[in-house]
């Protein structure tokens, strides 16, 4: 199971970390990648970490923004925003698959975290 936290509101050009935190079992053979969805749009990926290496791959729109992280034990997984933007607003949810690839893809995850609302807005 997962559960992500760490929304909150925040002006443009702030920052935020979202936190995933695995139970259950680690995420040493998962990959973990991380989507929002904004009102009335499809989930998209933002970014996504592999448990088994830490290989890290981002959307074109997150690269030099976003920095996914996981910790030592990998059992949580970190998103940091940073110089955010009005169109970062949307719910942000983690999810897992077991696989050492990260994949932009939504379907493939077979667990997710409950989401977190992040706001940015002046």
């Amino acid at each position: 199971q997962l559960q992500a936290s760490g929304g909150g509101s925040v002006q443009p050009g702030g920052s935020l970390r979202l936190s995933c935190a695995a139970s259950g079992s680690t995420l040493n053979y998962y990959a973990v990648g991380w989507f929002r969805q904004a009102p009335g749009k499809e989930r998209e990926a933002v970014g996504c970490i592999s448990g088994a290496d830490s290989t890290t791959t981002y959307v074109d729109s997150a690269k030099g923004r976003f920095t996914i992280s996981i910790d030592f034990d990998k059992t949580s997984v970190w998103l940091q925003m940073d110089n955010l933007k009005p169109e970062d607003t949307a719910v942000y949810y983690c999810g897992a698959y077991w696989g050492a690839s990260c994949s932009f893809t939504s379907r493939v995850y077979d667990s997710w975290g409950q989401g977190t609302q992040v706001t940015v807005s002046s």
